[in-house]
């Protein structure tokens, strides 16, 4: 792949309804979009930040300077780029930042995979032709609201119920959806709003056999995990303490978790999470997709990952519907009766681009050329 032109959005879109976390409330997103043009195609990535740094330390600022003064530079001084594994190597020098690197490195696998004539998926080794579909859903004001919520997602078919919670939002919500529906796949996450001195309470859950603890204590750590885990029964699954393969190599020998989520942007791209599937497969660890409110891009590229043999669990990959009005894709994910998406048989990410939402929704971009930098160097 010889890459002359990247093209960075930023992009401003509206949520269908507010989103609550330990963190605050999410009534809309803005993001970034990484084109990156080869010699026939274009490969599209998506930048999974946030305006504030609540849920890791990037930002739609930083990662636009991430890319724009030091990444994309770097991709120029390569003359070709034979597979997109290269990446990884290329920003090696640069330390985290792992979502800006994600943004371009999965542009580039999406370019990689038109030029093979291949969907995504296969081209990174994925097996399965459906995605089983969980859903996340945000802390609500009363355990009646909660239950009323869970219940339409379950008509609607979700495989998986995960619950957003945090002190004084744990117990009592989570007890009232086991009495109303009972042996539910149910799974609580807590955005690291909890510290050891909070034992008891976990000690409290047990009973209500959940799938998992998401990310309970700091996020940071893994050795405080390893003692809560070593409390209680239910399963702990790190999120935010894993950003490589080393974090999931040491979290795994120290005993912090059972499960890891795996998101694409927050390890810094599709080659670091394929390296943390793999590990975890040989250890015997589940692992599943997590989301980060992503538009249709994003979502292509967790259906694509999702599609590799470990992945057992139900990801938060919910069809477009369940959080946009419009998407910037077309046709717009959706979901079946059965609570599955159907993987795309077609190169790339699988999907179109809806070009005038996605001009509709963009309020600033930027070109750079490979042959503009190379002149003023």
């Amino acid at each position: 792949m010889k890459i002359e032109k990247v093209v960075l959005r930023k992009l401003k879109m509206d949520l269908k309804f507010p989103f609550q976390t330990s963190f605050g409330t999410s009534e809309g997103r803005e993001f970034l979009i990484t084109e990156v043009y080869g010699e026939n195609h274009i490969g599209y990535g998506e930048c999974v930040v946030d305006t504030k740094p609540f849920y890791s330390e990037e930002t739609v600022q930083t990662a636009w300077h991430m890319m724009k003064d030091f990444l994309i530079p770097f991709l120029f001084q390569k003359e070709e780029i034979l597979h997109p594994n290269e990446v990884r190597d290329i920003f090696r020098q640069v330390r985290r930042h792992n979502m800006a690197k994600s943004a371009l490195e999965g542009a580039i696998w999406d370019l990689y995979a038109k030029e093979q004539g291949k969907p995504l998926a296969e081209v990174i080794g994925g097996e399965k032709k459906q995605i089983s579909v969980g859903v996340s859903i945000g802390i609500q004001k009363t355990k009646e609201d909660l239950v009323e919520i869970v219940g339409k997602y379950l008509e609607q078919g979700f495989q998986k119920i995960k619950i957003k919670i945090k002190p004084g939002k744990d117990i009592e919500m989570l007890q009232a959806v086991r009495d109303q529906f009972g042996d539910i796949p149910l799974m609580a996450d807590a955005n690291s709003a909890y510290t050891l001195d909070d034992i008891h309470l976990f000690k409290q859950m047990d009973p209500l056999h959940l799938m998992m603890f998401e990310q309970p204590l700091a996020h940071d750590d893994i050795i405080d995990h390893a003692k809560l885990q070593e409390a209680i029964k239910t399963p702990i699954c790190l999120d935010e303490s894993i950003h490589s393969v080393e974090d999931a190599r040491k979290a795994i020998e120290l005993g912090s978790c059972k499960i890891i989520n795996i998101k694409i942007g927050r390890v810094g791209g599709i080659a670091e999470a394929i390296k943390i599937h793999d590990l975890c497969k040989e250890n015997q660890i589940p692992v599943w997709c997590g989301g980060m409110l992503e538009s249709g891009i994003g979502r292509a590229h967790n259906l694509a990952i999702t599609s590799l043999d470990n992945f057992t669990i139900p990801g938060d990959t919910a069809p477009s519907a369940r959080y946009w009005e419009e998407d910037i894709i077309q046709p717009e994910i959706e979901m079946n009766e059965n609570g599955e998406i159907e993987l795309s048989a077609k190169p790339g990410l699988g999907y179109e681009i809806n070009q005038g939402a996605l001009e509709r929704y963009t309020v600033s971009t930027e070109t750079f050329l490979k042959s503009k930098l190379q002149a003023e160097k």
